[in-house]
């Protein structure tokens, strides 16, 4: 027993002796966020909380007063009654009017929630293990939105910055003062779309499209995660949401317009083996070094080595098949859709050249589309 006390006294010191540094941010409570239903669902919970706590005073209330004040050793004895009808009806009407009270402002904010219509901007976001792909469909581009944070911070070789696992490469950008609409779906697994600023939480399942929508006041930055357990690199799969005056957003989209259609013209370019190492280096440590590691050693037998593979260095075409379609019951995904065909090409070229493999093989972008015509 006295050795059990000790330990107990220990672990209380220690936990007041840990530096604040090392201690999470205690916040108990939602944010207010920054769009008009963000802040509804903020109002609605502390409504709510308020209702919570005053019931909570009189019932427990009441309760330590009877307790107190008819004990036993002041010669009180309890009542012997049953059905009353004043006493029930009391407790049947008083608890629905709380509830119907509370109903009210829910139902409008849920309607608020689910109000989709006429929005400005159509954009569809999709998730991956693990990442996400943003499509504006008004626009006709897409792209994908990575991790950022490096490596050496994840362990421990760097001091960890403030965004910590909230960072990436690619942010969504929205203009202020516009109703957005979200359409969330998924290509692998169940994920989850969350935004707290924003007011947004939906599921991403596959085959199935989830609706939702934030109209932002303040131009600024708002972070998320996925927040549905996706594998092992859940935690690895922020959301980050960038608004902008009208103006600059307008600007950004023409440039991204301009990009989309540059990427479609290099299709047809004549590519040499250095300009896809090159940029098929680039893709690989993006889409693939997670899993595969970036000296293609892998991660066996969840993620085999692609250096010295008879997949990377014979057959060229199960090494177009895995890479474009996929390994049906495995963590291989498909990036057929995920990365255009002149980053495919680049890709493949680049495991069929790097860490000793040496083929001399290069795959053209053309040869990817007309792979994928051919399926």
């Amino acid at each position: 027993m006295r050795v059990q006390l000790s330990r107990a006294g220990s672990l209380m010191a220690g936990l007041f002796l840990v530096p604040q540094s090392a201690l999470a941010a205690w916040e108990l409570n939602m944010t207010p966020g920054v769009t008009d239903v963000s802040k509804d669902i903020y109002s609605l919970h502390m409504i709510i909380f308020w209702i919570c706590v005053a019931i909570g005073v009189v019932v427990f209330g009441v309760m330590f007063w009877s307790i107190i004040a008819h004990r036993k050793s002041k010669g009180y004895k309890p009542a012997n009654f049953h059905e009353h009808t004043w006493v029930e009806v009391l407790w049947t009407v008083i608890p629905f009017g709380i509830l119907v009270a509370m109903a009210v402002p829910a139902t409008g904010t849920l309607l608020d929630i689910y109000d989709t219509k006429d929005a400005d901007i159509d954009i569809q976001v999709t998730g991956y293990q693990w990442k996400w792909q943003y499509s504006y469909l008004d626009k006709e581009f897409s792209f994908f939105s990575n991790l950022a944070t490096s490596k050496e911070e994840i362990y421990n070789r760097l001091d960890k910055n403030e965004n910590y696992l909230l960072e990436v490469d690619n942010p969504l950008v929205i203009p202020v003062d516009t109703k957005v609409r979200f359409m969330i779906t998924s290509k692998d697994v169940i994920h989850s779309w969350w935004v707290p600023d924003l007011g947004v939480k939906k599921d991403a399942i596959p085959g199935f499209i989830n609706e939702s929508w934030a109209r932002v006041e303040e131009p600024g930055i708002y972070r998320g995660q996925c927040t549905e357990l996706c594998g092992k690199d859940h935690g690895f799969m922020p959301v980050v949401v960038k608004a902008v005056p009208k103006d600059e957003y307008e600007e950004w989209a023409a440039k991204k317009v301009a990009a989309a259609e540059k990427e479609r013209r290099l299709t047809s370019k004549d590519w040499s083996l250095e300009e896809l190492m090159e940029r098929g280096e680039g893709v690989y440590n993006t889409a693939c070094a997670s899993c595969h590691q970036a000296d293609g050693s892998g991660a066996p037998p969840a993620f085999p080595a692609l250096k010295d593979s008879t997949v990377a260095t014979e057959n060229m075409d199960q090494h177009l098949d895995i890479v474009v379609n996929g390994v049906s019951g495995t963590a291989m995904q498909a990036f057929g859709e995920q990365l255009s065909e002149v980053d495919l090409a680049a890709v493949i070229t680049y495991e069929r050249n790097a860490w000793g493999n040496d083929t001399g093989e290069k795959v053209t972008p053309k040869q990817i589309l007309d792979y994928k015509n051919a399926q």
